[in-house]
């Protein structure tokens, strides 16, 4: 079965929370944002465990050159799992209860997580997250019902821009890559694809949620090179084993010293 995904066109997204809505009412998740957080138009204000499709909004300053003094512009993101091609939650996870679907989207089984936080920690993107009722893991899960019954999940069939399209990730890329030209014909010459593939983003192996964007990534509040840690584990290992050896041939050096005295 070919992989599916997201790919989330901010240049199209109008900032209308659509797809939050649809997220929460299908999967049934948790009402939050009904509390004071300064930040009147992203109520809900981050990815996490009762909102797993964010919309971002992003205040930018205009170039005086072209704008007068204090003007901005608003760039508008919907976030959300980025299902990675190399998944550090799944890696580190220790019951088994994160697993690869046949969509090639990543899962957390909530009858199998026991609420060790592994996955949280270990999310370069700080995605997934733990309810405070029952320390369970929660995230996007790709609509995976919605899925078995070849059904779009819940956020992109709501999107009334088609800033969020779903489908066979070979074809995602290839729509992504001509919407790209597209916009450097128009002008637009600092619009780009982010988490594309494995050779944009090694450190994840490539992300099956990717994003067109037109600013860096922090400004999105995206890492500009996330990389799994279970990455680095062996270059970890191997340090330390040097480090290791080190300290024996200094003791045998200090000895060897201590005998000759």
């Amino acid at each position: 079965m070919p992989a599916k995904g997201f790919f989330t066109d901010t240049t199209l997204c109008i900032g209308c929370k659509a797809c939050e809505v649809a997220c929460k009412q299908w999967n049934q998740l948790p009402d939050d944002g009904f509390f004071f957080t300064g930040m009147s138009y992203d109520n809900t204000v981050a990815l996490g465990a009762s909102t797993w499709r964010h919309v971002a909004f992003i205040e930018r300053p205009v170039p005086l050159q072209t704008q007068d003094a204090g003007a901005f512009s608003w760039l508008f993101s919907s976030d959300v799992c980025k299902h990675c091609a190399r998944a550090g939650c799944l890696e580190s996870c220790p019951t088994g209860a994160i697993v690869r679907t046949e969509f090639e989207s990543v899962y957390v089984q909530p009858d199998v997580c026991n609420g060790c936080g592994y996955c949280v920690v270990n999310c370069p993107f700080g995605v997934i997250d733990r309810r405070s009722d029952d320390n369970r893991a929660w995230k996007c899960t790709l609509c995976y019902d919605r899925l078995r019954e070849d059904m779009q999940p819940a956020c992109a069939k709501a999107c009334p821009t088609e800033s969020i399209k779903f489908g066979d990730l070979d074809h995602l890329r290839a729509e992504a890559r001509a919407r790209v030209e597209d916009l450097h014909e128009k002008g637009l010459r600092e619009a780009y694809l982010y988490g594309e593939d494995e050779h944009s983003q090694p450190g994840t192996g490539g992300l099956n949620a990717f994003f067109l964007l037109v600013d860096k990534p922090e400004v999105y509040n995206l890492p500009p090179d996330p990389v799994v840690p279970t990455k680095k584990a062996k270059d970890a290992w191997t340090s330390m084993g040097v480090a290791a050896a080190g300290m024996a041939l200094a003791a045998v050096g200090a000895v060897l010293w201590g005998k000759e005295r």
